[in-house]
């Protein structure tokens, strides 16, 4: 009988950066390998990633990277991992060509090649389970959740989905595939929790087709369109309705160039005609109701690119009078309060805007009757809510539990938790490290709490330097200290403050000095505790004190 283990190492209590591990005896398995966008207090990381040390440490067990679509919290952290360790990567057409994509454009994975096309009549044997994979209905082709057949019982990975009965065959769920796969045993269900508190009924992408043609034809003026990059679905009905309402598209983002390139190229996307497209430069041969300029922004976040057209700061277009900025992305709840300053700074630049989102139910997760229905097809005698924050992942446990599944067999893990079957029971046993690695330009976890907690008081009450040389043989200060302070007070009215500052550092130097036992390290900590006493006593701020203390040897003539 065999021993299994499930790890989630990103994807639980957070949204976003799905990767879970799945253990057969002695193969492991990594399905998806996603990133996330941070939060606005991770000051100017760029990315989150998983954390990979399980893996490393057990690298020589993996069998391969198995991916569910092409979003980046299912692919984004290809790079980072093949970097370090060299497995097969396997997925769909489309997902594979946009995981090259990321890898390709990654200096240490350029050269990577290990890549295989995989689709839904895919099966492939290891030593300790066969691998098989299931169409499902995500806002990007080529979707599909996985299945890993052991002897003891299938283990399910739906990744994100919902139920669309009216969608076209690109984008249609095997249901037929799914209830032969319940009907086979699965003894856990892996299951998308990102709409699991949504009683309403997510509109089908045919409704949404026809809710974008509607905005395109009665708007007399030029439209602006805000989408993710990889929302490949939401990108065709906007060629299609922009081809209807006889406009011309503007591609802006970087990003949707490629991604569209790739998906016209594998005929995921057809266009509508072949003059549709314009670039930039041809924009002025148009009139504004003849153009639709569809915006993505730097890596597939389009609200940021919209408040440069609002402020005059985008590099190709600036909104003005008349323009309908058309945002068909579902902002998360973290960026709720940014779009509202968006919306404000549009409406100041002239613009007017319309959310898709405003009158329908929008989104590529299934709401709780989706969720359910997966849940009857399955069967699983054993349950791990996945992808979302902890209310939604017990949202989806409640939600098994009315469909018969007793609460001691669903499991809603944190990050590195382990389930493991073994005596025909699964339980909790322990957990291995998984915390987040955070990316800031070319540094890959460089950037720990420390940092970010200083980054924080920078951003909050700035910076304090106190500059000083000293001669430690002649036990005397060669060069009185000077201060200077930036994001902290006005310098000019506060002289008092500055001058008080630097007579407390040479205060603290000459009692150092004429100690026998003189360290640097006591040194500077004294500068920083009493100054920052002081401060605090003046401010009631505490900016971050840099002292800056250098030594010189005067020689005699």
């Amino acid at each position: 009988m065999s021993n299994i283990k499930i790890v989630p190492l990103g994807g639980v209590r957070e949204n976003g950066k799905n990767m879970y591990v799945v253990e057969v005896d002695e193969e492991i398995f990594i399905l998806d390998c996603g990133l996330k966008y941070p939060e606005n207090e991770l000051l100017g990381i760029d990315i989150v990633i998983p954390d990979f040390s399980y893996l490393l440490e057990n690298a020589d067990r993996i069998v391969g990277i198995f991916l569910t679509h092409g979003h980046a919290d299912a692919i984004g952290a290809l790079p980072y991992l093949l970097e370090k360790i060299e497995v097969p990567v396997f997925g769909t057409e489309l997902t594979i060509e946009l995981a090259k994509l990321n890898v390709e454009g990654y200096p240490q994975t350029k050269n990577f090649t290990d890549f295989h096309v995989i689709d839904e009549f895919t099966e492939i044997d290891f030593a300790h389970g066969i691998v098989s994979f299931f169409r499902t209905t995500h806002t990007i082709p080529d979707s599909v959740g996985i299945s890993i057949k052991t002897d003891v019982g299938n283990i399910v990975y739906t990744g994100d989905f919902k139920f669309d009965q009216s969608a076209i065959p690109m984008y249609q769920t095997d249901y037929a595939r799914l209830a032969e796969i319940g009907k086979e045993g699965v003894l856990a269900l892996l299951s998308d929790s990102t709409n699991a508190e949504n009683v309403a009924q997510v509109v089908s992408e045919r409704q949404i087709a026809e809710e974008v043609y509607d905005t395109f034809n009665y708007w007399e003026g030029r439209i602006i369109v805000a989408s993710v990059a990889s929302n490949i679905q939401r990108v065709q009905q906007v060629l299609e309705a922009a081809h209807k309402a006889h406009r011309k598209v503007v591609l802006t983002g970087h990003d949707l160039e490629r991604i569209i390139r790739t998906a016209m190229k594998l005929g995921k996307i057809e266009l509508p005609s072949e003059d549709l497209l314009i670039t930039t430069k041809e924009m002025k041969n148009f009139s504004p109701e003849e153009l639709v300029i569809l915006e993505t922004g730097r890596m597939g976040e389009p609200i940021k690119s919209l408040q440069k057209m609002a402020t005059s700061r985008h590099r190709t277009v600036t909104i003005q009078e008349g323009d309908l900025v058309y945002i068909t992305t579902t902002p998360s709840i973290a960026m709720e309060t940014t779009l509202a300053k968006t919306e404000d700074m549009i409406y100041r630049a002239g613009g007017v805007v319309k959310s898709i989102s405003d009158n329908m139910n929008v989104s590529g997760h299934g709401n709780q009757n989706d969720l359910k229905l997966m849940l009857n097809l399955m069967k699983p005698t054993y349950f791990a809510p996945i992808q979302g924050e902890y209310r939604v992942l017990a949202a989806h446990a409640d939600l098994a539990h009315e469909l018969g599944i007793p609460y001691k067999n669903i499991f809603i893990t944190g990050r590195g938790d382990i389930m493991e079957y073994t005596k025909d029971r699964m339980r909790m046993a322990g957990t291995t490290e998984a915390g987040n690695v955070m990316i800031d330009g070319l540094g890959i976890g460089d950037i720990g709490n420390i940092v970010l907690r200083d980054r924080k008081i920078l951003s909050e009450d700035g910076i304090f330097v106190a500059v000083a040389t000293i001669s430690r043989k002649e036990k005397k200060i060669v060069a009185k200290p000077q201060i200077t302070s930036r994001g902290f007070v006005y310098v000019k009215t506060s002289q008092d403050l500055m001058e008080e500052g630097a007579k407390i550092v040479a205060t603290i130097i000459e009692d150092h000095l004429q100690k026998s036992d003189f360290e640097w390290s006591k040194l500077k900590q004294d500068i920083r505790e009493q100054l920052s006493r002081y401060l605090f006593e003046q401010t009631k701020r505490r900016p971050v004190i840099l002292p800056v203390i250098t030594e010189t040897n005067q020689r005699k003539k």
